[in-house]
Formats: structure tokens, C-alpha cells, sequence
């Protein structure tokens, strides 16, 4: 078998539309019928529902979780309600790569902190993963294609294999579909 990545040569949502656009043919040629999506304001989102509306995709968008950083959700709550009613879900959970304090030690940074090595994407990529599956918007072995972005839009999708955060290592990735470079 024989699979591309598309790197792009700056992160960011200039690369949103191709994002879309790949994550769409990946779908249909894995018959994936999830896509799991970081979207903070909700731009990403109705880009994405856009980019989706003549697929079966279901998209399950995850904001930042209500209070992250001491802000309330940037995520308006009328968008969630319509996306809800095209049969989309809209999850807020706990982001797990920010929960140092919680636990009392350094164990989410470092996680974080490895992800990031590949790229800021990979890293939330990983993290809405765990949220979606924790709040069982996906299965654990679920195929799925997850969506994330550095700073804002999509930069960033692979496909892959969900899991629970209780167990962190049955993620499994299974291609890389791009990254920045």
C-alpha cells in the first residue's frame, strides 16, 4: 500500500481548504464516516461542514473546554445548536495535555511536549481524540480521521484508531494525511 503526505510550508488556516479537501477523499476511499474536529470559534467548523455537506460525515467538534486559561467557551452556543441539528456533535471536555495542575505533576506537559515535536497539530490531534472518546462521541477502535490546526484553521489530519485517555497507548495512528513542514 502506498500513501502521501502533503506537508505544507507554513502552518496555519491558509491550509484549511486543502485540509478539508484531503480529509474528505480520505474518508470515502477508508469509508471513515467520523472526522473528529478542533475548532475554537467555530470558523473551522462550518468550513468543515461545508467542505462535508455532500458526504456522511459526521463531524464531532471539540472547543476549548469552558474556562480553559480562565475564558469562557469562544465557541457560540447557536452554532453548536445548529450543527447539532444537522447531525453533527458538538463535545466540550477536559483537555488532558492541560491537566498538570489536577495531577500534581509534569505528566500531560511531557506528552504534550513529545507530540509537539511532530507539530502542534499532531499534539491536539491526539488530545480531541481522547476528549471525543472519553465522552463517547466515538468508540475506543473507532476509525476516525482527526483535524487540528496550529494557532487557528487546519493545518493538520491523520488517520487513526481512537482511544479512551485510560488507555492513552490504543491510539493508533495509521497515516499521517499532512502536517506543516
Amino acid at each position: 500500500m502506498e500513501a502521501t503526505v502533503e506537508y505544507f510550508e507554513n502552518p496555519g488556516e491558509e491550509n484549511t481548504d486543502r485540509v478539508l479537501q484531503l480529509v474528505a477523499r480520505k474518508a470515502e476511499a477508508r469509508d471513515v464516516d467520523k472526522v473528529v474536529l478542533a475548532s475554537t470559534t467555530g470558523a473551522t467548523a462550518i468550513k468543515a461542514r461545508d467542505a462535508f455537506q455532500d458526504t456522511d460525515i459526521q463531524m464531532v467538534i471539540v472547543p476549548h473546554q469552558y474556562g480553559f486559561r480562565g475564558q469562557p467557551s469562544k465557541f457560540p452556543e447557536d452554532l453548536a445548536e445548529s450543527l447539532r441539528e444537522e447531525g453533527h456533535v458538538v463535545h466540550w471536555g477536559t483537555m488532558l495535555f492541560h491537566t498538570q495542575d489536577l495531577y500534581r505533576n509534569g505528566t500531560p506537559r511531557a506528552l504534550a511536549t513529545v507530540l509537539r515535536c511532530f507539530c502542534q497539530g499532531i499534539k491536539v490531534c491526539f488530545e480531541i481524540t481522547y476528549m471525543a472518546a472519553d465522552g463517547g462521541c466515538v468508540d475506543a477502535g473507532e476509525q476516525i480521521i482527526a483535524v487540528a490546526g496550529t494557532g487557528s484553521g487546519a493545518d493538520t489530519a491523520v488517520y487513526a484508531s481512537a482511544s479512551t485517555s485510560q488507555q492513552p497507548g490504543d491510539l493508533d495512528i495509521h497515516e499521517i494525511l499532512c502536517m506543516p513542514h
